[in-house]
């Protein structure tokens, strides 16, 4: 059977890139897709090196609207069939939703959700045709509880899951593995580029990309719909279940460091 070509969007820092090792060391042919072009060619050189796998750059600003179809243009044009998708790319923001600029958070629905949408929307009847393959959609503990403080980040990571869980019991037994890969605190670039004002404490409790791309890309090739990352997240994720909303708030509140009037 030919390699796998694998499409990783937010390839080029962070959980993408280490999920670009994880399915480079499978021998897969990469698609790498992020804003930052001259990242994408030094991990692509990188692992074309040491892996001796084709992997191919598209710089791409995902959170532009038209950008999945101009996409699927390119890898038409350029004859490349994806396998494995791997929606990767997104970004956070802290502080209160009236307070943060909105034309900022409409962005990141459109990348966070939208695009991903989008994108596995576009994939997906290839994957069924070939029956071979599948998504591996990153989450996050988030997902599982409101996020007073990080309000449309929280929410656009629990549809993630959700849509994640639906595709995957809607394509049960047509070979595809769906998967969500839920990550806690992470130490990449996130946190900076949110505004994090707790990042001493994220800092301590943080996972390394490498360890989170690990567990994911174990996950998936398990067949695992969901992926909690480590105890220390999978404890509060099924918690939050038991506990009363307005509580599982009032703490996410606290921990977002969002004040009161």
């Amino acid at each position: 059977m030919n390699a796998e070509t694998v499409l990783i969007t937010g390839a080029s820092s962070g959980i993408g890139l280490a999920l670009a090792r994880c399915f480079a060391a499978d021998g897969c042919r990469l698609v790498l897709v992020a804003r930052k072009g001259d990242a994408l060619e030094a991990l692509a050189a990188e692992l074309r090196k040491t892996r001796k796998i084709q992997a191919q750059v598209i710089p791409a600003d995902l959170a532009r609207p038209e950008a999945p179809a101009r996409l699927l243009a390119h890898l038409q044009a350029a004859g490349l069939k994806v396998d494995v998708l791997v929606n990767n790319a997104g970004f956070g923001a802290q502080g209160k939703f009236v307070e943060l600029p909105l034309a900022r958070q409409l962005e990141m629905i459109q990348l966070n959700l939208t695009t991903l949408t989008h994108l596995t929307g576009l994939l997906l009847p290839g994957m069924l045709e070939r029956r071979r393959g599948g998504i591996l959609n990153v989450a996050s503990t988030a997902a599982f509880q409101p996020g007073p403080g990080m309000a449309v980040y929280y929410a656009t990571k629990a549809y993630v899951l959700s849509f994640t869980e639906a595709l995957a019991e809607e394509l049960a037994g047509t070979g595809l593995t769906i998967t969500a890969v839920c990550p806690g605190p992470t130490t990449t670039n996130f946190g900076r580029a949110a505004n994090m004002r707790t990042l001493g404490l994220v800092r301590k409790i943080s996972m390394s990309a490498e360890a989170v791309a690990r567990q994911g890309h174990r996950g998936f090739r398990r067949g695992r719909v969901v992926v909690i990352n480590g105890f220390r997240n999978q404890l509060p994720a099924f918690l939050v279940r038991g506990c009363p909303r307005a509580v599982v708030r009032k703490i996410t509140r606290r921990l977002n460091n969002v004040k009161y009037p």
